[in-house]
């Protein structure tokens, strides 16, 4: 009988987060997650349809609030060591970075619709990709330029802004040493000659604005570096197992 055969090997190590709080630079230490307070100036400067960003931090239970549409809930991941879908990722459990955004008239950031209004009415918690109630939230609202059209540009432009704010906790998570993760998990691409050939077909969005996917960024759930769907011509793609759950495919909806 012939061997299986690894194709690739992930390891994804877990650092938990019990709070969440703003300081002078963004750093990650005993389970404490440090906000650089400066860095919403930073990014409104790199980007010229953006006229606002406000950086709140969302306590557990404290979802009685009013937020503009939810354009993504954002796990915190990067890669320590190769590819994405191979090698060593470092990730974070306890918070989530969650992008919404309106222009400063108002008009919400959605195609056929919004979900402003009172967050614990707009977001179910405890769900696969959406926090759970003991997680802290990052509420990272993008206020656009106003009476500029709706097109790709505007989205994207806060996506943008968003990554590069997670870009600077994913270079302090870099940094943490594995042996002190939370939890561990090994997972394997395998060939099993001989067995069963699986295949799970996902349909995306790729019509446009709110409605497209990024794929193979360099960064998992990231967006630099990353193609989208629609700029490839909506054509199939193969996605191993070990880079779909690595953050290959990020929803930019």
């Amino acid at each position: 009988m012939d061997k299986e055969k690894i194709l690739r090997r992930l390891v994804i190590k877990a650092f938990h987060i019990d709070k969440v709080e703003t300081g002078d630079k963004t750093s990650i230490g005993k389970r404490l997650l440090t906000i650089d307070k400066e860095m919403s100036k930073k990014l409104v400067e790199n980007e010229e349809l953006i006229e606002d960003i406000n950086i709140k931090i969302i306590k557990p239970g404290q979802h009685d609030i009013y937020v503009n549409t939810i354009m993504d809930i954002i796990p915190v991941s990067t890669k320590v060591l190769g590819k994405i879908g191979e090698g060593i990722t470092h990730t974070l459990t306890g918070v989530y970075v969650m992008v919404t955004g309106a222009d400063s008239k108002g008009k919400q950031m959605h195609e056929f619709g919004s979900s402003e209004g009172i967050l614990k009415e707009q977001l179910v918690l405890g769900k696969a990709g959406t926090p759970s109630k003991d997680d802290y939230i990052i509420h990272f609202d993008v206020t656009l330029k106003p009476d500029i059209p709706y097109e790709r540009k505007l989205p994207l432009s806060a996506f943008r802004a968003c990554d590069e704010f997670i870009q600077e906790i994913r270079m302090a998570l870099k940094e943490l040493d594995g042996r002190d993760s939370t939890e561990s998990h090994e997972y394997l691409d395998k060939i099993r000659p001989n067995s069963k050939k699986v295949v799970i077909v996902k349909q995306i969005a790729g019509q446009g604005a709110m409605y497209d996917n990024q794929l193979f960024s360099d960064e998992p759930s990231g967006v630099s570096g990353g193609k989208s769907i629609i700029d490839i011509g909506n054509v199939p793609m193969i996605i191993s197992p070990n880079e779909y759950r690595d953050g290959a495919l990020r929803a930019m909806t």
